[in-house]
């Protein structure tokens, strides 16, 4: 059985975070693992509270994991400040560990920052140069290129500055744009696509980032090449939020088993008319 490594923050409300990335790796079929670099107090409605895990610990979860259990592919979500993320570089150097999915979590769903100033420095300079895919979105691809983003022409210019900084795919999501498709932009030294889908009007979208990042990991871990595990995890992700569950007043979770919870309905249906 493959394996994959989160390395991220808990979210209290089990919508995103490191609660969203094991739901999707066992999705997927792909044992999870985790190392937790915050703890969250948070809903559907926001962050109300969160504290750093200190960077040792961080380290020693990393290092417990990689020395016993493996990873073939490794997630990162929201990373605190700069130390972790430094810290987790060394980590990731020194055990080698493949198919890194650097998602570059600074601000939740609801607007609360997730992500110390200094650390956006230890991303650029430490972490992305690791990454064979980072995750953006626009907010976030504005931060890490520089660049002010109104137009899928400008997420490629925004890609390409990323790209820059050392990762092998950049995968600038476009959510945020007012358009009637979704379009998120894949970037390589080769050209960039895109990726384009009808776009679902829902406030059940808490933790889209991180499962979309956790699924691309997974994807990765069970041997595809990037552009197939992107395109897999979109149709996953698009299926996740049409099938949510409707939880809680705010901004909803998604449903990361709508394959195995639709394939039960249709089994209940069939033998209810049978």
């Amino acid at each position: 059985m493959r394996t994959a490594l989160t390395i991220a923050g808990s979210d209290s409300g089990g919508g995103a975070g490191i609660q969203a990335d094991l739901k999707t790796f066992a999705a997927h079929g792909v044992f999870g693992t985790s190392a937790i670099t915050a703890i969250t107090a948070q809903n559907t409605l926001g962050v109300t509270a969160w504290e750093a895990v200190s960077t040792p610990l961080v380290v020693a979860q990393i290092d417990a994991v990689a020395a016993d259990i493996g990873a073939d592919a490794v997630k990162t979500g929201m990373l605190a400040n700069a130390g972790i993320v430094r810290a987790l570089a060394q980590a990731l150097k020194r055990l080698r560990l493949p198919h890194l999915v650097v998602d570059p979590v600074m601000i939740a769903k609801g607007g609360d920052r997730l992500l110390e100033e200094a650390a956006v420095v230890a991303i650029r300079e430490d972490l992305l140069p690791l990454a064979e895919v980072v995750t953006p979105n626009i907010p976030e691809a504005e931060v890490l290129a520089g660049v002010r983003i109104t137009s899928v022409e400008d997420m490629r210019h925004a890609a390409r500055r990323i790209l820059e900084l050392g990762p092998r795919v950049v995968l600038v999501k476009g959510g945020h744009l007012e358009s009637p498709e979704s379009i998120d932009l894949a970037c390589t030294v080769d050209g960039s696509e895109e990726f384009s889908a009808p776009r679902i009007s829902s406030v059940h979208t808490h933790g889209t980032g991180c499962t979309l990042a956790s699924a691309i990991a997974a994807n990765l871990a069970l041997g595809l090449d990037s552009r197939e595990a992107i395109a897999r995890a979109k149709v996953y992700v698009d299926g996740a939020i049409r099938n949510a569950p409707g939880i809680g007043r705010g901004h909803g979770p998604l449903n990361h088993f709508w394959r195995a919870t639709g394939e039960t309905q249709r089994t209940d249906s069939s033998l209810e008319h049978g």
